[in-house]
């Protein structure tokens, strides 16, 4: 399998949640970088540390049949060299389902190296109930 090369952080991080979306787990794993210090925590989940660790909560993720599609808002981006940390709301939506589900924050960490920019850290989390999801949806970037 050929893997990509992610030009930019944002090209990496549109990988990961199209890979979400379509529950494909070689194009999950193409996102991340494959160095032992990765980390994946999944709300209300445990810490995944490791590249072998993190494939195996994707894959029984993905295996569960459940498909879900996320939406980015007020995306905040920092980069300070070969490392860019963006952070984001997701709303999440579980296909065929109706539902409302609530927003999370998630924060992800992508790193520039001879394959491109890869994806070392995604930590999603539950969104507080004061959380306002209705201000301004322009990303921001701080340097």
């Amino acid at each position: 399998m050929h893997t990509p090369t992610f030009a930019t952080p944002e090209d990496a991080e549109t990988a990961f949640y199209t890979a979400l979306a379509h529950a494909d787990l070689e194009a999950m794993m193409a996102v991340w970088s494959e160095d032992d210090e990765v980390v994946c925590i999944h709300p209300g989940g445990n810490r995944l540390v490791g590249i072998t660790a993190i494939r195996e909560a994707w894959r029984q993720m993905f295996a569960s049949g459940t498909r879900i599609s996320v939406a980015l808002h007020q995306g905040l981006q920092w980069n300070c060299g070969l490392t860019t940390i963006r952070s984001v709301r997701q709303l999440v939506q579980v296909n065929g389902d109706d539902r409302l589900e609530p927003p999370l924050l998630a924060t992800n960490v992508f790193i520039k190296g001879a394959r491109g920019w890869r994806l070392v850290m995604h930590h999603a989390s539950p969104a507080p109930d004061t959380d306002n999801l209705h201000g301004h949806d322009t990303p921001t970037i701080l340097h």
